[in-house]
């Protein structure tokens, strides 16, 4: 991603969960790209190298997401982390 937290190398990961609103949106609209492209059109072979793919995809960036969004309203008045 490309918000000034993620290009930091030295946070760790759990530093950079729910801290990038832009992030959060760039994952918002994976979901919302690539769920309907997999329930459309490869939903019925769901064994098949690409139905995989996708899943693997968007279950990813759902989690992700789900992780960001859980970590939010702790992270909204914290102080930036320290490198």
């Amino acid at each position: 991603m490309s918000c000034r937290f993620c290009k930091d190398a030295s946070l760790t990961i759990r530093a950079k969960l729910g801290r990038c609103k832009r992030c959060m949106i760039q994952l918002a609209v994976m979901n919302l790209v690539l769920w309907p492209i997999w329930f459309i059109g490869f939903s019925d072979t769901p064994t098949s190298i690409e139905s995989i793919t996708l899943l693997f995809g968007a279950g990813a960036s759902a989690i992700l997401l789900s992780l960001h969004l859980i970590l939010m309203p702790f992270r909204m008045n914290a102080p930036e982390p320290k490198k």
